[in-house]
């Protein structure tokens, strides 16, 4: 199942705002790597959603509210599904499929979003914000962390 543009963009923000809030407009823009009119668009559409508040002035921008920060990628993906179905067997409610109404496609394709939505319905966004960046290859010298071996430290660590 692959994400729309929009919907990939608002994951993107919510991630983002998890890990350091309030941002800006173009700091979000800046830290999700898309435009800021994008993501005007796509924090406006989390605002409707009780999902981010926005502040104005000098100390203001975007923050998760408490549903927000309780909100799974479930959820928030089944919100921003605008599309009746998978696979475009209607349009604007009108059948645009010569096989409608006689093939079993359109209920398995939907079913199939629906356990990918609920395989998602776990991931709550408060919790994506806990995984530190991958910044390279390893731990820097002299660093104390793990060699990523299991009982294998640092020299001296015991």
């Amino acid at each position: 199942m692959k994400l729309n543009t929009f919907a990939d963009l608002c994951l993107r923000i919510v991630v983002s705002l998890a890990e350091t809030a309030p941002q800006t407009g173009r700091q979000l823009a800046e830290s999700v790597g898309l435009p800021y009119n994008h993501v005007s668009k796509a924090v406006i559409r989390l605002r409707d959603l009780g999902l981010v508040e926005v502040a104005r002035g000098r100390s203001g921008g975007a923050s998760l509210t408490d549903a927000g920060r309780r909100a799974t990628v479930g959820g928030i993906l089944r919100e921003l599904d605008s599309r009746e179905d998978v696979a475009e067997c209607t349009r604007d409610g009108e059948a645009v499929c010569p096989l409608y109404g006689r093939c079993g496609l359109r209920g398995v394709l939907n079913r199939a979003r629906e356990r990918f939505y609920a395989e998602l319905d776990d991931v709550v966004v408060a919790g994506l914000a806990s995984r530190p960046p991958h910044r390279g290859p390893g731990p820097r010298r002299g660093s104390t962390a793990s060699l990523g071996f299991p009982g294998i430290g640092p020299p001296g660590a015991g």
